[in-house]
Parts: structure tokens; C-alpha cells; sequence
């Protein structure tokens, strides 16, 4: 039996999983690590970290299963987009990596939107401008640690880091390139104008691959570090939103789902690009070499959860489900590391509107989950301007809730489709991606069929028509609050 190791890379811990040559799930392993947020709207993650969880998981999961090593027909992965690791031409990064949550680059986006136009960078990438994406914070890098620039061999994602240290190559693929602001979406080459306009240089992006793309093999370092074999393939996989539509089983054009994970997001698949008229949603690569993904993705969701969690005691979901939807009038914006789509405002941020004494920490809560799914209801709904959007598969860490499922199908009224694989969905797809790239699989359609949906949550009509009030004053909560949102208020 030969097997498809997979690592995805997200933003808490490396999710490591493997799957037999018929694409069954066998045996799964998490290693954390931390985030650190040295300043208000900043992001950073150690790179070592990455190995770390990379070298340990690896090595848990082979002794675990007593997979042979040899038996590795293919290692691949999945990861966090839209970063920036420095590397020198060691390989050895400059500084710890700039991850997707930073807002920091605010100026440097502006500057591009100066050189390259908004309308420009939209049409060719799929993409606004954002200090959420690379360019902006390669920029940032250039103003303010231009010995780091300077010093840069290359600029790397989390997954290409961790293939840079199993392989010796500087390489990405379509989707992680097209999270940057330089990648042309309809020659899927680097847009080499908009590099020179911005003063960048081209020698320091990675090469370009397809995501099913054999990259390179482990070397005899690497080896040693991770107990796979010398020699063993190594597939360059792709971008987490790209791997999940894939995982999802969503590899046929408009299939939508959603991912609930630390952000979140709503996506299906498309033969082009899908561009919004008002720029509210964008278009990544998808896994396939003709395929692309459109989507809106939200900073924080599960992350919200997390936060309120760390910041008071865990109430048990059964109390949660105890508070009457729209939870008697309290809203909660879940703007805590700023927001892409729908406002693409980095300078939001999160707040609790309408608290009463007869809250508790139970409705805190629930309020939290409420206005997540309001925040996606944005997403589906300027989506659904696109595509018309039925039924939504619902992945990820956040869906292992039955009552955010429960939330979600209420909030936007539509069924959601509840697949077997949840977390594991995202490896799935990088796994897909490894076996179409060493022929263990025969093609794209294994993910499909190895995505059985086991539930199906109907919304309650009853609820959906409650949340379309509060929905309401879900947006009218965030326009009142936005003027305060500037960065000369120290928030």
C-alpha cells in the first residue's frame, strides 16, 4: 500500500493527515504553534515553528500508522496564504514571517493603488488591493527593514518555506502566487509591469508551478529531520483556499461550500475569473491548471470564538442553544484583526452592540457565532450575485459545531451540506493535488467521490425571518461605528 502524506499549514498548527491510494482517510496529527501580534493590527509567526510541526508530525503519524517511509508515494501541502517569508540565499529567513491577518501595509497599498490603479490590479489579478496580500507587505519590508529586502533571495509563502527546507527549491504554485497582487490570473505568469512599477524585483518571487507539480525531493537533510525517505516526491499542493474547494469534493464549476476555520470564507468553482462590479469578492487559482476559485473571505471567525473564549469561561453549547436567536437584541461585530470582504476596511474593528444587564456569557457567545454567519451572509449574498448559490457544503474546524451549523443555515437560509471529512478536508484536497502529481490518483474527480455528505441541516424558516431583522441592524451597526475606525484613534 502506498500512502499521500499531507500537511496543511494553517494559522494555529500544522494539520498533518494521511490517505491510502484510494483515497481513504487513515491517521491524523496536529502540532501548534503560536501567532504573536506585537502591535494593533500585526500578525507574525516564527518560521521554525512551520518546520517544527512539519518535523514532528511527520515523524508521529509514520510511527503511529507503522508506514514504511518508502511507502510515502508523495508528500504535499496546504497552507496559510497571502504571507511574506524573507530567505537569504541559505535559505535561513531574514525575520519572522509577516502572515495573512497582518494589516500593517495600509501606506504601501495605497502606493500601489498610485502606481498600478485599483481597476488594473483587479482585472489582471482578481484581486483589490489590500494591505492583506503579499505585495503590500513586501513593500513594507522595502520602507521600513530595507536591510531585509536587501538580503532577500526570495519571498516565500508557509508551505513554500516548509518545501524550501524539504527540497532546497524556491517554487509556488498558481494559487499561493495569485495571493500576492502580482500574479496575472489569465497568463498565470507574474505581471512583470506591475513589479517594475512598484519598484520590486522579479528575481526575488519564487518560481511558478501547477499545484499537482513535482517540485523537487526530500533531501538527505530533510530526511533526517523528518524520517521520511531521500528521494521521496514532493508536490507543491496549494493555498488553503484553494486546497479546501478541492477537499470539499467542489471540483465540478458551481459547486459552492464554506470553511469555518480561524477566518472563513465561501467558494465554488469556476472555468474564469469571476469579477465583482463592486469588488466585494475576488478569484484565486484553484488547484487545477484551468480551474479558479471565487470567493469572500472574512478575518476572523473561529478566531472570535477563540478570542471570547480566552477572555472568559467556556460556556457549554447547550447553554448557547438556550438563548433565543438574535440573542434578545445583542450584536457582535467580528471585526478583530480588521476585514476583507465584504468592507475590505482594515482599520474595523470588532464590538459588541446592544448589551444589556440580562446578558450573560452564554448570549456573549452565541452572539459571537450570530455574527460570523451575518458577516458570511454578506459574502454568500454578494457571491450569489454571480452564481446562484442553493445549498452551501459547510468544512472546517467551526462546522464540528451542530449549532453553528444550525446558525448558519438560519442565517442565510439555505440547506448546508455536512461532508464526513471536516478538518481534514483541506489535507484531503492537498492530497488530491499529490496524487494526481505521481499518478497514484487518476484524476480530480477522486475528490468528489471520496466526499460523502452525512447530514443535511435545513434552515428553520421561523429563525431565518429573526436574523433577517438582525441582519439589518448587523450592517447598520457597522456603518454607524466605521468613522470611528481610523488609525489616528489608536484602534
Amino acid at each position: 500500500m502506498r500512502y499521500i502524506l499531507a500537511h496543511d499549514l494553517g494559522t494555529t498548527g500544522n494539520k498533518a493527515n494521511l490517505f491510502d491510494e484510494q483515497g481513504h482517510w487513515v491517521a491524523g496529527h496536529l502540532e501548534p504553534y503560536p501567532v504573536h501580534y506585537p502591535q494593533p493590527g500585526w500578525a507574525e509567526q516564527d518560521p521554525s515553528d512551520w518546520w517544527r510541526a512539519v518535523c514532528n508530525a511527520t515523524r508521529a503519524l509514520l510511527a503511529q500508522t507503522h508506514v514504511a517511509p518508502r511507502n510515502i508515494a508523495a508528500v504535499t501541502f496546504s497552507g496559510q496564504m497571502m504571507g511574506v517569508v524573507a530567505v537569504d540565499n541559505r535559505g535561513v529567513p531574514l525575520r519572522t514571517a509577516i502572515i495573512w491577518a497582518d494589516q500593517r501595509a495600509t501606506e504601501e497599498a495605497a502606493f500601489i493603488a498610485e502606481r498600478c490603479t485599483p481597476e488594473a490590479v483587479y482585472q489582471r489579478t482578481g484581486h483589490r488591493i489590500s494591505p492583506a496580500y503579499s505585495a503590500a507587505k513586501i513593500l513594507w519590508l522595502k520602507r521600513h527593514q530595507p536591510e531585509v529586502f536587501q538580503q532577500a533571495r526570495s519571498f516565500l509563502t508557509a508551505k513554500d518555506y516548509v518545501v524550501l527546507r524539504l527540497t532546497g527549491q524556491y517554487v509556488t504554485d498558481y494559487s499561493d502566487a495569485s495571493g500576492t497582487n502580482l500574479f496575472d490570473l489569465h497568463t498565470r505568469t507574474w505581471c512583470e509591469d506591475f513589479i517594475a512599477q512598484l519598484e520590486l524585483e522579479r528575481s526575488q518571487l519564487p518560481a511558478l508551478h501547477p499545484s499537482s507539480s513535482v517540485v523537487g525531493t526530500v533531501t538527505r537533510e530533510a530526511a533526517e529531520a523528518t524520517g521520511l525517505a531521500e528521494g521521496t516526491p514532493v508536490v507543491i499542493g496549494g493555498g488553503d483556499g484553494a486546497c479546501a474547494t478541492v477537499g470539499a469534493g467542489c471540483v465540478a464549476d458551481g459547486e459552492p461550500y464554506c470553511v469555518l476555520g480561524t477566518s472563513a470564507w465561501i467558494a465554488f468553482t469556476a472555468p474564469q475569473p469571476l469579477l465583482d462590479p463592486q469588488q466585494r469578492t475576488f478569484t484565486f487559482h484553484a488547484l487545477q491548471a484551468d480551474r479558479y476559485v471565487p470567493m469572500g473571505t472574512m478575518q476572523s471567525a473561529g478566531g472570535a470564538r477563540e478570542w471570547l473564549l480566552r477572555a472568559m469561561q467556556a460556556q457549554p453549547e447547550e447553554a448557547l442553544a438556550r438563548v433565543p436567536p438574535g440573542c434578545d437584541g445583542l450584536l457582535f461585530l467580528p471585526y478583530l484583526i480588521g476585514e476583507r470582504s465584504p468592507w475590505w476596511n482594515p482599520h474595523a474593528r470588532a464590538a459588541f452592540v446592544g448589551l444589556t444587564m440580562s446578558h450573560d456569557a452564554a448570549a456573549m457567545q452565541r452572539a459571537v457565532l450570530e455574527g460570523v454567519a451575518f458577516n458570511l451572509r454578506l459574502i454568500f449574498e454578494a457571491l450569489s450575485t454571480q452564481m446562484p448559490l442553493r445549498s452551501l457544503r459547510f468544512i472546517g474546524g467551526g462546522a464540528r459545531s451542530v449549532l453553528w451549523q444550525h446558525i448558519l443555515a438560519d442565517v442565510l437560509g439555505v440547506p448546508l451540506l455536512i461532508p464526513e471529512l471536516l478538518a481534514e478536508a483541506t489535507s484531503w484536497g492537498a492530497a488530491v493535488a499529490g496524487g494526481v502529481g505521481v499518478g497514484l490518483y487518476h484524476d480530480w474527480s477522486i475528490a468528489s467521490a471520496r466526499t460523502r455528505i452525512q447530514s443535511v441541516i435545513e434552515p428553520n424558516a421561523e429563525n431565518h425571518a429573526r436574523y433577517t431583522e438582525a441582519f439589518a441592524r448587523f450592517q447598520a451597526a457597522y456603518h454607524a461605528l466605521a468613522p470611528l475606525y481610523t488609525p489616528t484613534n489608536g484602534i
